[in-house]
């Protein structure tokens, strides 16, 4: 199978998956592949929290023609996956010089997969952008062609508890994957201090629970396909929540505005977390570390992309506050704005390269030491 991530959570996905029991796992761009069970695919769409898809290839060829790939996908059995009275969606990737229109790949692969049923049977399934039956990957590299079963159906990062929305919030996938760069893990207290609709103290919340991240959701692609076995979903589903763990930490979020706090709290309450995050509206730049135990701050200031902000401003009270209020602090900000970047005015001690949809974001890390950092290393 192949889990298709975002940039630079290959190896955290890659890690995943090892946990949950793949095998043969290898790290791509943008993707893992491994190898399992069906009981295991099932698992991986439950259990991954940095895989936006889990493809399932059957089978793959050599094209040099637009000819080849019709006669080579209308060769298949696609009465095996789908029935004539379901509905098909076809998704292409191609990277090659003479295959350069991915939308015209996709239609060919539809065409042949249609043009069979109507041949065999007279008529032919319906497509279905949205809620298909079947959903078909087909990948182009130079000249081979892998053509895949989409397990997943929606993308995994729509993990199903996100009620309410606000300007500019973070993919669900990012936000696990930030945290789990960061190896926070449910070890101490987190603290979002812009929070937003809370998707980042949501998705800590799940890690620090070993909660599914899917648990939520109202479907998977898979579901759908002739040879679903429910009982063996639900044997699946069932180990996995039994291994939910005790959190005894606080995670907590921050913003200004009153109705964003609100959207936050119905989005954590719509994930039944609300027993471990709380969220309150607070100014940041007027707030302290509230106890002396060890903190986490993870967050997404505004880039100055979709929301209008004076960046260097923002920025540089950010540096501030840190440093005068959150001593005994490890804090993580991720974002685009490096010339806004530059006015924080602290040293940092990692940078990671990830994107935020299209935009090349680096993932930093500030360590605000107890004292001295001189007196902190003596320490250890």
């Amino acid at each position: 199978m192949l889990a298709k991530t975002l940039y630079g959570l290959e190896e955290i996905l890659a890690s995943e998956l090892r946990k949950l029991g793949a095998s043969k796992v290898e790290i791509g761009t943008r993707n893992v592949s491994f190898e399992g069970d069906t009981g295991f695919m099932y698992k991986a769409n439950l259990c991954c929290r940095t895989a936006i898809k889990i493809l399932k290839p059957i089978t793959s060829f050599n094209v040099f023609t637009e000819a080849d790939i019709y006669k080579k996908v209308y060769s298949i059995p696609w009465e095996k996956y789908m029935d004539v009275d379901g509905s098909l969606a076809v998704d292409a990737t191609v990277f090659s010089d003479k295959f350069t229109h991915s939308k015209y790949i996709a239609l060919k692969t539809k065409d042949a997969i249609v043009d069979r049923f109507r041949d065999n049977e007279g008529r032919r399934p319906d497509v279905d952008l949205d809620h298909p039956t079947l959903r078909v990957n087909i990948h182009i590299d130079r000249n081979i062609c892998t053509l895949s079963l989409d397990s997943s159906g929606q993308s995994l990062h729509k993990r199903g508890y996100k009620v309410a929305t606000t300007m500019a919030p973070i993919n669900e996938v990012l936000a696990a994957g930030m945290v789990m760069l960061a190896g926070w893990s449910g070890q101490c207290d987190l603290l979002d201090p812009m929070c937003g609709s809370g998707t980042i103290l949501t998705e800590a919340a799940m890690i620090a629970c070993n909660i599914p991240p899917n648990l939520n959701r109202d479907e998977f692609a898979f579901e759908n396909w002739p040879d679903f076995d429910v009982d063996l979903y639900e044997v699946i589903e069932n180990a996995a929540l039994k291994k939910i763990r005790d959190f005894h930490y606080k995670i907590q979020g921050f913003d200004m505005e009153g109705d964003v706090v609100q959207k936050a709290k119905e989005n954590i309450k719509s994930a039944n977390l609300q027993e471990f995050i709380s969220v309150k509206k607070q100014d940041f730049f007027e707030s302290k570390k509230e106890t002396e135990r060890s903190l986490f701050i993870i967050f997404n200031p505004p880039y100055d992309e979709r929301l209008q902000v004076d960046a260097e401003k923002l920025y540089s009270s950010i540096g501030t506050t840190l440093k005068h209020n959150y001593p005994g602090t490890q804090a993580w900000i991720i974002t685009s704005n490096m010339e806004a970047l530059k006015h924080v005015g602290l040293r940092p001690s990692r940078r990671i390269k990830l994107f935020n949809g299209k935009l090349e974001s680096k993932l930093v890390r500030y360590d605000m030491y107890e004292g001295s950092k001189k007196a902190k290393k003596n320490n250890y």
